[in-house]
Parts: C-alpha cells; sequence; structure tokens
C-alpha cells in the first residue's frame, strides 16, 4: 500500500483486522486514523479520492463492521471516487459455518465493487494488494479486499511491487476532426451557453477563456459550483437560477464539460457538444449532437486555439442585465432582521468570512440546496458533496478528511441538524486529532427538505420534526468549542469568533424551518 502511495487509513480496530491494523501501526509512511463509526471512514476515504483523485483505504472487521462501510462506498462508487477497502474475515477454516459475524462478504461487495477478492494464502499478498488499488485508480471506484483473521499472523516474503511502470498515465484528447466540428459548431452559434460540471475544477481558467472569447455566459451544476467564481461577470449562476434557465432555453449551442447530466439536471434539449472521459455519460437525457470523448484539460485548450473571437454585444447585454436581476432577487432575500433567522442572509454572512480557498463540505437538504443557491463562490474555493447518492451525514466526515491532507487550510462543514445527528459522534475525531474544521448546523427542529416535498406531493406533514440535544453543549462536551447564533448580530459576533478559534468548533444556527413564507 505504501509502495503504491496509499498515505491514510481510516477506519476501527476490530477482532478480525487486528493483525491488519498492527502492521499499520508498524509502519510509519502510513497514517491511520480512528472513527466512531465506519460509515464516516468510508465517507472520508470517498472524500479524499474526490479532492486528491488518489487513493485511501478504509479498514475494519467481518460482519457488521463491513456491513457499516457500505453506504460510504457506495458514495464514492457514484461519484467516481477511487478507494481501497479491506475488511477481516472469520478464520479460513470457519468461512461458510455460520461463525460469529460473518456473513458473506464477498457477495456483499458484488454490487459496490470494481475489485473484489479474498486473500487466503500468504503467497498472494502482493498481487492481490496491488491489483485491487491499480483497478480503483484507473476505473475511478470502489476495490475490495477480504483477508481472514488467521492468514494476518503468517509471513509473507514476496518482494514489493512497485507503482513505477505499472500504472499507466492517464491523458486522452478527442481526434482533430471532432475538435474542427466542435469547433465549427460554436462558430456558427449565436447563443451558445458553456455547462460546467464539477469535472472540471481543474480547468476553469480555460472554460473563462473560452467564455470571454465566443460571448458566451458560463453556468455551472450543483456539484461543480466552485469551478467558476461568484464574480465572474460572465457567470449566471448554477443550473435552475433565473438567468441560467433564461439563458439555456433560448441558446443555440450548449457546450456541456465534465457534467454528468443526471437526472435532476434540467437543461433544455438544445443543440450540444458534450465533452467527458467517460463515454457511459453521453446521451443520459436527450441525443447529443458531437460527443467529444477525452479530458477536458486537453480538448478545451484545442477548441480555444481555434475558435473565432466573437464580439457579441447585445448577447453580452442580455447577460449581464439577466445577472443583475437574479442578483436583485439574492438581495431582496438577504434579510437581517427576520426571526428566525434566514439561509440567504447566513450564506452571505458566512461567505464574507470564508477564506478564498476554503474547502467547504456540505450536507444533503434544505443547507445543502442554500450553498447552491445562495453561497457566493470565490477564487479558488471547493465544494465536497455526495452527489448522486444524495447521503445525509456526508458533510463532517468529508470536513475531517480535508482538514487531515490541508492542516493549513481552512475547512467548513455546512449541515443541517438532521444530518449532523447521523454522524456527530465523529465530532469527538476532530477534537481528538485537533482537527480545527469549522461546523455550522443549521438548526430547524425539521427535516425540511421532507417537509417542503410532503408539501408539493400534496401528503399531510407528518413526522418531519426533530428533537434535538443542545448542540452547543455536546460540542462543549466533546471538548471544543461551541456556540450558538439565533440573531443577525450573534450570527456575526459568532461567526467571528468561529474563524478565530484554532481548535474544532461548532455553531448551532437557528434557521426558520419555513423557507416559503
Amino acid at each position: 500500500m505504501v509502495a503504491w502511495e496509499i498515505k491514510y487509513v481510516f477506519g476501527i480496530p476490530r477482532t478480525s483486522s487486528l493483525g491488519i491494523v498492527d502492521a499499520v501501526r508498524k509502519n510509519k509512511d502510513i497514517e491511520y486514523y480512528q472513527v466512531r463509526h465506519e460509515q464516516t471512514a468510508a465517507l472520508m476515504a470517498s472524500a479524499y479520492g474526490k479532492l486528491t483523485g488518489n487513493i485511501a483505504a478504509c479498514l475494519t472487521t467481518a460482519g457488521p463492521g463491513t456491513i457499516n462501510l457500505a453506504i460510504g462506498l457506495y458514495d464514492a462508487k457514484q461519484d467516481k471516487s477511487p478507494i481501497l477497502a479491506i475488511t477481516g474475515h472469520v478464520e479460513r477454516k470457519l468461512i461458510g459455518t455460520r461463525a460469529f459475524q460473518e456473513i458473506n462478504q464477498q457477495e456483499l461487495f458484488l454490487a459496490i465493487s470494481v475489485f473484489n477478492k479474498m486473500i487466503t494464502h500468504p503467497d498472494e499478498t502482493t498481487r492481490l494488494t496491488t491489483l485491487p488499488i491499480l483497478h480503483a485508480l484507473i476505473e475511478k471506484d470502489v476495490s475490495h479486499l477480504s483477508v481472514s483473521a488467521d492468514i494476518q499472523k503468517e509471513k509473507c516474503d514476496d518482494e514489493i511491487l512497485d507503482i513505477e511502470g505499472r500504472i499507466a498515465t492517464l491523458s486522452s484528447t478527442a481526434p482533430d476532426n471532432v475538435t474542427d466540428e466542435a469547433v465549427k459548431m460554436i462558430d456558427n452559434a449565436k447563443r451558445p451557453v458553456i455547462v460546467a460540471g464539477w469535472g472540471a475544477l481543474e480547468n476553469k481558467k480555460d472554460i473563462e477563456e473560452l467564455s470571454k472569447k465566443i460571448s458566451s455566459p458560463v453556468v455551472t451544476s450543483f456539484k461543480g459550483k466552485g469551478v467558476m467564481n461568484n464574480d465572474y461577470p460572465l457567470y449566471v449562476g448554477g443550473i435552475g437560477t433565473l438567468a441560467s434557465r433564461k439563458l439555456t432555453n433560448s441558446s443555440d449551442l450548449l457546450i456541456i464539460i465534465d457534467c454528468s447530466c443526471s437526472n435532476n439536471t434540467n437543461l433544455p434539449n438544445r443543440p450540444d457538444i458534450q465533452m467527458d472521459t467517460d463515454p457511459m455519460i453521453f446521451g443520459k437525457k436527450h441525443p447529443i449532437n458531437l460527443s467529444t470523448i477525452g479530458n477536458s484539460g486537453e480538448i478545451v485548450p484545442n477548441i480555444l486555439k481555434n475558435v473565432k473571437k466573437s464580439d457579441k454585444k447585445d448577447y453580452l447585454s442580455e447577460i449581464n442585465d439577466l445577472k443583475n436581476k437574479w442578483n436583485d432577487i439574492l438581495e431582496d432575500e438577504e434579510d437581517p432582521i427576520k426571526f428566525p433567522l434566514k439561509y440567504p442572509f447566513i450564506m452571505k454572512e458566512l461567505s464574507s468570512y470564508a477564506d478564498d480557498d476554503a474547502i467547504i463540505a456540505i450536507d444533503v437538504g434544505e443547507n445543502g440546496w442554500r450553498v447552491g443557491k445562495n453561497f457566493p463562490m470565490k477564487n479558488t474555493q471547493e465544494i465536497l458533496m455526495s452527489g448522486y447518492s444524495a447521503i445525509m451525514g456526508f458533510g463532517l466526515p468529508p470536513a475531517l478528511a480535508a482538514q487531515i491532507i490541508n492542516l493549513e487550510k481552512e475547512v467548513i462543514c455546512i449541515t443541517g441538524d438532521g444530518g449532523f445527528a447521523m454522524v456527530m459522534g465523529d465530532f469527538l475525531t476532530a477534537v481528538k486529532y485537533n482537527l480545527p474544521i469549522k461546523v455550522f448546523v443549521f438548526n430547524n427542529h425539521e427535516l425540511e427538505m421532507i417537509m417542503s416535498e410532503q408539501k408539493n406531493e400534496k401528503y399531510p406533514n407528518w413526522n418531519t420534526d426533530l428533537y434535538n440535544c443542545d448542540f452547543r453543549e455536546y460540542e462543549e462536551s466533546c471538548g471544543a468549542t461551541g456556540l450558538k447564533a439565533a440573531t443577525s448580530q450573534e450570527l456575526k459576533m459568532t461567526i467571528e469568533t468561529a474563524f478565530a478559534v484554532e481548535g474544532p468548533v461548532m455553531v448551532d444556527v437557528e434557521t426558520d424551518p419555513n423557507r416559503y413564507d
């Protein structure tokens, strides 16, 4: 694992994995972080892959520990984040006998992993540790390796297989004829719109330059919100905002860059060019006019070099007017005097204090949706989210992982009272390792998005109210700083205090469950 540049293992020492845990303890080139629940371990590993493109490991025992990994591993699988999941297993002689904590782990992982094997002999160790890492890295997916408890005590003298010379450099671009066709379509377009997804994060400068050269607005997916600076004049917000909706609906060409276009990505059926490394992405919702398979980091610069410069003055004026109208709507929502506090005001205040390169881990629910709508992104900020799986409780574990690998960076977790309560035990992990994350719990005592969905689906509101503890007292009992805000003045003070505190801190923000009122 060390030879293949795995630096971190997340997990809980448990019965059938103790031999591997002890091997990690003895090796100074790999770090082990103990968590309080295996779901957190898997979500931390998933977040590590999303942030770096590299692989981390999660390690647990047979049976219940293995099952607890599943939800976090599904997040990684759906969002194409490489993970090595290592699980202990019962002794070889007990496999199939319904032994204590035995489950059919190989069958469990069939639906989750691209590599799924069990080490049954010491001579298999090196090969069967190398292959799952390779598969996870190349396929951007989950690999699973199971090791019986008794074999963990046996000796293996096999030569270590280095990563050097055993993994290909993944680089691909579209053929010249496809790039030429893309250039021709862009040159002929009167109302082009660039749609950038999360995969375009490392390519933001080229996308901005292309946007300027062809006089095109830029729209981002929810997950791709961090691709563009909110102040960039041609950025008109995420898919579904007033400006982006009008511009995409009236466009004559959509240039879709690294956006997977899920069923919740509401783009109209227009002439389009789509760029992605995954051929399964194309044509999910509508047929694609030009499929451009390859790395957008290579394709976009080629297009940028060859397209004609176009100064569409009327179009640029329309874009500016629509962006201003959308900004006016957001400003009208930012009312500091309302009680309980409204999300738009909270997001504006939080954004004003956040570092330009902050990493922002968001949860699922109204809190996350409001980040998408109301949080102004700037410069090199990044968002970490559970995209396709939309896992409640996601916010805290990625914040832990992000802070571990970026100790000097500001890491903010935005979560709701429902999501935070699912994983709040692992705030102790932040305290144990002195990870200075800033956790903002938007506390409306309600599963607000579910309440809204019940209303929209004509169901009565039922069982969405939450009975909460005092989160501030909980954080203080963990040995961290706990703060609370219910008014605009308190919010400003607590945000300022939170960013001044050196260790982990949590702010309990009283918010309004009636977002439509």
